[in-house]
């Protein structure tokens, strides 16, 4: 049958602009493709990875990056996760080529019609060449080279590789980048533990990760979500029961901030620095990983010891008041609670504390009964910091008090957990203990309450944030490393990192450096010093200094190590004006402490010296490992995500004699003085590479550290047994309670309680706690280092030396060990019944005493000095 004239003038017509239409694509491919970057190099693409900086034992210590990217491969994608995927952005995706002609057609309508594109059109390849080749407007042109790279990357990927890469590239809200990343930000889990509805969530997100955002729009968001699970029962994907089964759900989604594994925020503060200085990479898109010495065990343990310490401190002081007083005369009334009904206190003695956890509240709060939520409404700008969880009083007992919190849970505080509260007055005075909660507490008032006890006995108690400070770092003394730190109550709270920024006068702390010169220049444990008023005109000094104890109580003649145990001043001005300030310095500098910003007067012999709290512990590491000085690090390697090593630490080489330490680098922090680095004692220019079969990785190597012998092992030694009896009988004698006996230490306090310090050691571990305020006043009376630094010192030790052998520091040759007479500190004669143990290097022994009974013998000492 002939076809009328007008049909084939039609079918030529239609025939001619399909292959006009061809001829057009054609010319634009063969146009466009020349200036498009090649697809192969889709391959070679590199995520951006935050910065995540992790303990010796990998747990997670902090993150830095703009963006949470957490990449997976297609293996570890659930299966309703791709189907979901391909319901809502791409259905013919494992049929076409790159390019769906009938969404394309569609869109050229629309662009036709509206003069913009209104349902894209775009397969999930084009939307990967968008994302990792073009921009994100939408212009004609742009749609060209989509297609034309899609159509490329087609011939080089699978399509497992293609929706791989779309499935760890595309952003999904909330700086979430990739499926993986996106369900740990909503649902705080891993993308392969997630439900049907929590994956049609995810896959409902790439359209418009706000608009369809589950916690900010979480209506919009469901039915997105119900609309890709209808979707994917038109696919096959889902069973008509499995879909209305999976509709049902309700939103689940809150924010999850990523959770560091330990409060380690002032370390890795630190760290990051260090490693602006160590790598050329991009720390925060590279994925980098910085492992560190940090253990993860002994940081909790000192930042839930430095937290507690400051909080018996401030207790101590008085209560200071509410952080509020708020009118709630309009609030219903609600209905009381008792201990047994209470809210139990959970574990956050080291919970970072982070901003980000905030937002979980408009969620939580949305199905709160509506009396709980006007109250606690009253406080849901207010912030945890650490383990202080702000509430609002509700209702006051005679000696309990109901308290609601922010989500609206509720909690009682028991009266032993408000009995504390009397009122600060000044820092040496407090009012008088109240007899009812009446009388501190009242409805209305906003309060922070911690968590305190254990086990059954765990619960909450009324507390304040310290206004006191406080630092604590721990070494490894034999390799310096850095194995817990906290430099101060709250990172979020003061950024300022007291461990290392903080230059304070040392006080006592600083007294064993000045015995260790004395032991070097002729002075003996048994040595006799005068413990006596005194008087100097010193011409350094602008008036005459007339120097006492703590106490105002004097001894006369002591022997050094009763002096040193307790701790007198006086004893240790004589012993410094005996062997000389030049004497004294060269000591101290082998300490590699920083005797340039000392005074040289005798009021170093008082630890005039301001020191941070890791040169303190530095120093102390030399009596620890028998007399050699290590430099304190914190990087055991620098990594990318796959592994390769960028940067490991150096080995650490001990040396008698001849050492050579190489140059050093210095890395400062902002502000600081002279802060230690692990840069100051690397080498970086020194490189070895490494390669494998697939490509180069260049491993930076830094020279070997050396660990120079500074002190003679007898004189170290030595110091081990004098501070070992400022634990077992000194000002250190709390410390007792340990029930160890290889621990060994020095208290310090400086005029009128400003600083208090500890620093104290067994062999294996060096920690020093100091606590005070950022502007220095004083801590109050009694406050001396034994009070408001041991005890930091103890609770840390105490755990950290847990399953550690009760081991002391190996005496070395050359020490004798002989009877003495204490009022004299010669040597006994066997007859004498007050003779006690003393220990000597043996070219040092004392003179024998003169027989009992006879003029000089038994209270005349050889010589005072």
């Amino acid at each position: 049958m002939r076809l009328p004239t007008w049909t084939r003038f039609l079918l030529l017509l239609a025939t001619a602009g399909a292959g006009g239409g061809l001829l057009v694509l054609a010319a634009s491919y063969l146009y466009l493709a020349p200036q498009l970057p090649p697809a192969s190099q889709i391959r070679e693409v590199e995520y951006q990875i935050p910065l995540r900086i992790y303990s010796r034992d990998m747990k997670l210590i902090s993150e830095y990056g703009e963006k949470r990217r957490q990449p997976v491969s297609y293996d570890q994608l659930p299966q309703p996760l791709v189907q979901a995927i391909l319901a809502a952005e791409d259905e013919r995706f494992f049929s076409h080529n790159g390019v769906d002609l009938k969404g394309l057609l569609r869109a050229a309508v629309e662009l036709a019609r509206y003069r913009e594109i209104r349902s894209g059109g775009s397969t999930i390849t084009m939307q990967v060449a968008r994302n990792f080749f073009l921009g994100r407007e939408q212009r004609f042109l742009r749609k060209f080279n989509e297609i034309v790279l899609a159509i490329q990357i087609e011939r080089v990927l699978s399509k497992e590789e293609i929706l791989e890469l779309y499935l760890n590239k595309i952003y999904l809200g909330h700086r979430a980048y990739g499926a993986e990343a996106a369900a740990q930000v909503y649902y705080g889990k891993s993308i392969s533990d997630l439900s049907v509805a929590q994956l049609a969530m995810i896959a409902g997100l790439p359209k418009a990760p706000s608009a369809y955002n589950p916690i900010t729009n979480p209506e919009r968001a469901l039915l997105r979500r119900n609309w890709i699970l209808f979707r994917m029962e038109e696919t096959g994907a889902l069973t008509h029961e499995e879909r209305l089964s999976a509709q049902e759900a309700p939103v689940t989604a809150r924010f999850h901030a990523a959770q560091p594994e330990v409060d380690g925020a002032y370390f890795a503060e630190m760290v990051r620095l260090q490693a602006m200085e160590l790598i050329d990479d991009d720390l925060y898109t590279a994925g980098i990983r910085i492992v560190t010495t940090l253990d993860s065990e002994r940081q909790s343990n000192a930042v839930k010891a430095l937290r507690d310490g400051l909080h018996d401190y401030d207790e101590r002081h008085g209560y200071r008041g509410p952080l509020d007083k708020l009118d709630i005369s309009e609030l219903p009334a609600l209905p009381g609670i008792t201990s047994a009904s209470t809210e139990a206190a959970p574990d956050l003695d080291t919970a970072p504390d982070t901003a980000e956890v905030d937002t979980e509240l408009s969620e939580t709060m949305m199905g709160l009964d509506p009396d709980i939520a006007s109250w606690a409404a009253l406080i849901k700008d207010r912030s945890r910091i650490g383990p202080l969880n702000p509430a609002i009083v509700t209702a006051i007992g005679d000696q309990e008090a109901d308290i609601l919190f922010r989500d609206g849970k509720r909690a009682q505080l028991a009266w032993d957990d408000i009995r504390w509260a009397r009122r600060h007055i000044n820092d040496k005075y407090v009012g008088d203990e109240p007899s009812k909660a009446s009388q501190v507490l009242a409805p209305g008032h906003v309060i922070y309450v911690r968590p305190t006890g254990s086990g059954d006995n765990r619960r909450w108690r009324l507390a304040e944030l310290p206004r006191a400070q406080s630092a604590l770092v721990s070494l490894d003394p034999h390799t310096g490393a850095i194995e817990a730190m906290q430099g101060g109550y709250s990172f979020s709270v003061s950024n300022f990192n007291r461990a290392v920024q903080s230059k304070r006068q040392a006080g006592s702390v600083f007294k064993p450096f000045i015995y260790t010169s004395a032991l070097e220049n002729g002075f003996t444990p048994a040595s006799i010093i005068n413990d006596a008023p005194v008087v100097f005109d010193d011409e350094k000094l602008e008036t005459a200094w007339r120097p006492t104890g703590a106490s105002g109580k004097f001894y006369g003649p002591v022997r050094m190590r009763e002096a040193l145990y307790r701790s007198l001043n006086l004893v240790s001005i004589r012993i410094l004006r005996q062997i000389g300030i030049s004497q004294a310095m060269g000591t101290l500098e082998r300490f590699g402490l920083p005797i340039d910003t000392f005074q040289r007067d005798l009021s170093l012999a008082l630890g005039s010296a301001s020191v941070t709290p890791m040169e303190i512990a530095t120093a102390y590491s030399i009596f620890a490992n028998g007399g050699y000085r290590v430099s304190p690090w914190g990087i055991l390697r620098i990594e990318k995500e796959n592994g390769d090593v960028l940067w490991k630490a150096p080995e650490i080489e001990f040396c008698d004699e001849g050492c050579q330490q190489p140059e050093t680098t210095t890395v400062e922090l902002e502000p600081v003085a002279e802060p230690p680095s692990l840069a100051e004692v690397l080498h970086k220019d020194e490189m070895a590479s490494s390669t494998d079969e697939d490509q180069e990785v260049v491993t930076i190597q830094p020279d070997p550290v050396v660990a120079p012998r500074v002190l003679d092992a007898r004189v170290a030694w030595l110091m081990y047994s004098m501070m070992q009896d400022v634990v077992r009988r000194g000002t250190g004698h709390m410390a007792n309670t340990l029930g160890r006996r290889d621990l060994a230490g020095k208290t310090g306090t400086t005029n009128d309680q400003v600083d208090a310090w500890f620093s104290g050691y067994s062999p294996e571990l060096v920690a020093t706690v100091w606590v005070g305020f950022d502007n220095p006043s004083t801590l109050g009376w009694g406050e001396y280092g034994g009070k408001a630094a041991l005890p930091i010192w103890m609770d840390y030790m105490g755990p950290a030396l847990k399953g550690v052998p009760d081991s002391q520091l190996e005496q070395p040759r050359g020490i004798t060990t002989v009877r003495i007479n204490p009022e004299n500190g010669l040597l006994a004669r066997p007859q004498n019944p007050d003779s006690v143990t003393e220990y000597f290097v043996e070219d040092q022994l004392p003179d024998l005493e003169p027989p009992l009974g006879l003029a000089g013998g038994n209270n005349a000492p050889e010589q005072i000095f």
